[in-house]
């Protein structure tokens, strides 16, 4: 193979690789996914659990904060003002209570002397008492019974509120034994801003920490899958006869002892399929021994069935009438076993990978019509074939197939069998068709192996059970098939599809080395 193919080769075996890495069904595209989706969500968790942690810990401190000073507040700034205060009171006291170090808002609320109700505010009326919530309202100025477990009647009470998207916290109490209500308003938008900042560090720590298991996974994925693609490879070269491979083993882990399990595995089918090719072999071997063995006697034999056959066919009768009947049983089977030894002969060669092609342009209707008149079929044959259908084939193994076919038709389905020609694209169709009852179903699958008889009860027959199988092979060298099915109309339709060009083939089959020495003349269905 030339550079330029070499380079091409990788490249395209480079670009498979990179597609069966992202492909959805891929293990390392998974594993790396279930390390993700483990970090993402370890992350999340543990990001979400320390947000709330800091959240409440944060608003809980700044709160409590608020809420002890505000208290402080009342209780030494509003609880030293008259039952009935002026407003003027009230707002002083309110000021200073702002001056608080938390820093909030205050509004102070009580009844003059007249009844009037007065307000005190710390930030000029910008925070009223529209602005804290109705419910805090109503619990604060609600009197609690004073018990041994509840000292006070009235309680400090707080809520958080969002406003214009800034939280506050509002908060209210009441100065026991009579005096002003107080409210308090704080911000927590510095907390708030303090979170959002915790939130965008959990975020981007989280993000850190998806990246960081994607690349642990595709480092891991790397460790784990390398061993197994190596497997795979081997798997391949295995599953493409070349069983010598074996596996480079190191470790003692679970990936190190599969390759030792693919190693002796390997090493015990290569020693199964030399015995087997072995014993394939010598039964090759000794079927064509056989056959060459059985020739020269067969010859004479044939010779002297010939001289029989003159003399039951002469006017002069000199065969005796009693064995007469025994002298055509004698003459038919001779012709079948010397028909038997040439099919063998003929299987031989295509198990042995010996058969050739001798190529030529053939007019298929010519070839088919000759084929027809050479075995006296005409009466009993319909050819649809227009001239001019030319293909390359090898004129004599394509009469061996049309004889089979056709014979098998005329013996098993009877006359008239029509065989029809047709063009198929680069392709030639030639399908043979009869008349009888068809194939049985459970029989289909079996018609193109060798000695099948469709009845046990009838083992012998006038073929010997290769004629289908030869005619396969001999379709299969011409890089061609041949199949068989039951026409809806009846009767059984085989069809053969040739290439009418088979030189490409051929070519392969001579840079391949293989396809040297000659094929043998006569198979079932010749004459």
């Amino acid at each position: 193979m030339t550079k330029p193919q070499d380079k091409l080769r990788r490249g395209a075996a480079a670009r498979r690789a990179i597609l069966a890495g992202l492909r959805f069904t891929s293990l390392r595209l998974r594993l790396v996914l279930v390390f993700g989706l483990v970090a993402l969500t370890a992350a999340v968790a543990a990001s979400g659990i320390a947000y709330w942690l800091n959240r409440e810990a944060v608003l809980t401190r700044a709160q409590d904060a608020a809420l002890n000073d505000f208290q402080q507040e009342m209780q030494n700034r509003a609880g030293t003002l008259p039952m009935h205060p002026t407003q003027a009171e009230l707002q002083h006291a309110a000021g200073q209570m702002a001056t608080s170090s938390q820093h909030f808002s205050v509004l102070l609320i009580a009844t003059d002397e007249n009844g009037a109700t007065v307000v005190g505010n710390s930030d000029l009326d910008t925070f009223t008492l529209q602005d804290v919530p109705r419910a805090l309202r109503a619990a604060v100025n609600k009197e609690q019974p004073v018990t041994s477990t509840n000292k006070s009647a009235y309680h400090l009470y707080w809520q958080r509120v969002v406003d214009h998207d800034t939280p506050y916290l509002v908060g209210g109490a009441r100065v026991i034994g009579g005096g002003p209500t107080g409210y308090m308003l704080k911000s927590l938008e510095p907390e708030a801003k303090d979170l959002n900042s915790l939130a965008w560090s959990l975020g981007i720590a989280t993000g850190l920490a998806l990246i960081g298991a994607a690349l642990l996974a595709q480092a891991a994925a790397t460790t784990v899958l390398k061993p197994v693609h190596r497997l795979g490879a081997a798997a391949r070269r295995l599953g493409e006869g070349k069983l010598d491979t074996r596996l480079r083993v190191s470790g003692t882990d679970e990936l190190a002892e599969l390759s030792r399990t693919f190693n002796r595995t390997a090493e015990s089918l290569e020693k199964r399929v030399a015995d087997m090719s072995a014993r394939d072999e010598a039964s090759r071997r000794f079927v064509a021994d056989m056959s060459h063995e059985l020739r020269t006697p067969l010859t004479a034999i044939t010779a002297v069935t010939e001289v029989l056959e003159e003399e039951l066919d002469a006017e002069t009768g000199s065969v005796d009438p009693m064995i007469e009947p025994a002298v055509r049983l004698v003459v038919s089977e001779t012709r079948r076993l010397n028909d038997l030894v040439e099919n063998l002969m003929e299987v031989t060669r295509f198990d042995a990978g010996t058969a050739r092609l001798v190529l030529d342009e053939v007019d298929l209707a010519d070839n088919i019509t000759a084929c027809i008149d050479a075995r006296a079929w005409l009466d009993a044959v319909d050819l649809d074939a227009a001239r001019g259908i030319v293909a390359r084939v090898d004129p004599r193994r394509l009469d061996v197939i049309l004889a089979n076919l056709i014979g098998n038709a005329l013996k098993h389905g009877g006359s008239p069998v029509r065989v029809a020609v047709r063009t198929d694209d680069d392709d030639v169709l030639i399908e043979v068709r009869d008349h009888g009852p068809g194939i049985p179903e459970d029989v289909l699958p079996h018609v193109f192996d060798r000695f099948y008889k469709a009845s046990a009860s009838r083992p012998r027959s006038e073929g010997s059970g290769l004629g289908l199988s030869i005619a396969l092979e001999n379709a299969h060298i011409h890089g061609g098939e041949i199949t068989a099915a039951n026409s809806p109309d009846g009767g059984a339709v085989f069809t053969l599809r040739l290439p009418r060009d088979t030189s490409a083939l051929m070519d392969e089959d001579e840079t391949d080395g293989s396809g040297t020495g000659p094929s043998g003349e006569n198979q079932e269905g010749a004459p």
